[in-house]
């Protein structure tokens, strides 16, 4: 057998290759329109140099988008990425979770990033995020470098999609090509984050219209539930698990989480959302709700609250490779929801304010 290193090294190539047979056509497409540009030829719909980048028509995101504008783009995330995780295993699920509540929110925007001002509420102090979303100034570090070595030429955005691919990565999980070209939006909406990202007590149908309003399906949902298996959460996030008195729960699970919440001051107390293997990628998460160990109620109802989700989570403890394979789709799928104010967005110099 290879060593692990050797393998990753092939893998990494392999990669590499077929990424550049995918993105040819778009790539060529691209350099069409930064000629138009340097020619003062362009179409309306791209006026700058970063307004043509990226829009070629039919190629909306692509593989290819920063191989000769800034290569070193992915290398540079993933540096980042793996210090972060290196110092704080749990920042890997951080990560993650950053972009799913951008993702939600008009778009996968880098919305989320933006900071509140005198003029300005964005969704950073949104009731899903306030207090709770973390790993900002590492997302801060990747953007000061590329701002170095290539500026105001890759999105806040894409950075986003692609620190959250390196953190399943670095974390056990599969692979996938991140498909890039986003823009970064100019505005965000609190009451959006409020309302259109899925609680920790929701139910099944509360979390499928959910998923349905962006575009995603029930079995996306699931599947994107599976981003559990890594990660923590607050006491007070699960609370009404520990009030549950049902026969069909696991009264020991419930009866560790009343010892582990029963502080005074349990706000800032956190449990593994998956106790097995808190900090590996895998599909223990699913294995834990066939035993009533899921931590937040909208992880248990997957298994409790419909017998379609309950039948996707059997398929996904018995087939780990079957929820890697759905798991990378539907990243990608929720990773290519674009906002409505797409054509108007802009690569920011700063994540955390607009040009």
């Amino acid at each position: 057998m290879l060593p692990f290193d050797q393998v990753k090294g092939f893998r990494k190539q392999l990669i590499d290759f077929v990424q550049g047979i995918h993105s040819l056509l778009c790539i060529a497409m691209q350099l069409v329109l930064l000629c138009l540009v340097i020619l003062k030829l362009t179409p309306a719909f791209a006026t700058t140099l970063n307004d043509a980048y990226g829009d070629a028509p039919g190629c909306p995101l692509g593989s290819g988008i920063y191989r000769y504008t800034c290569p070193e783009a992915e290398a540079v995330i993933f540096y980042w990425v793996e210090q972060a995780v290196a110092e704080d295993s749990r920042m890997a699920a951080s990560l993650l979770r950053l972009h799913f509540h951008d993702c939600f929110v008009n778009g996968c925007d880098a919305s989320v990033l933006l900071d509140d001002t005198q003029d300005f509420v964005g969704e950073k102090t949104a009731g899903p995020n306030l207090n709770s979303l973390r790993g900002f100034e590492v997302i801060d570090k990747i953007k000061s470098e590329l701002e170095l070595i290539c500026p105001q030429t890759v999105s806040c955005a894409d950075i986003l999609a692609t620190a959250a691919r390196d953190s399943v990565l670095l974390s056990g999980g599969p692979i996938w090509e991140v498909q890039l070209g986003r823009k970064d939006g100019i505005t965000g909406s609190r009451d959006a984050a409020n309302n259109n990202i899925p609680g920790p007590n929701s139910t099944v149908d509360v979390l499928v219209a959910k998923f349905e309003n962006v575009g995603l399906t029930l079995k996306d949902m699931v599947a994107l539930s599976g981003a559990h298996t890594i990660g923590k959460a607050r006491c007070t996030t699960f609370s009404s698990r520990l009030q549950s008195s049902s026969d069909s729960e696991n009264i020991d699970f419930i009866a560790s989480l009343q010892q582990l919440c029963s502080g005074a001051d349990n706000g800032n107390i956190v449990a593994h959302l998956d106790l097995a293997t808190p900090a590996t990628f895998d599909n223990q998460y699913f294995v834990n709700l066939l035993s009533g160990e899921g931590l937040l109620p909208s992880d248990q109802t997957l298994v409790n609250g419909n017998g379609q989700t309950r039948q996707i989570v059997e398929t996904y403890v018995k087939n780990p490779l079957a929820f890697f394979e759905d798991f990378k789709h539907s990243m990608l799928k929720m990773g290519s929801l674009g906002s409505p104010t797409q054509s108007n967005g802009q690569i920011r110099r700063d994540c955390r304010t607009v040009n």
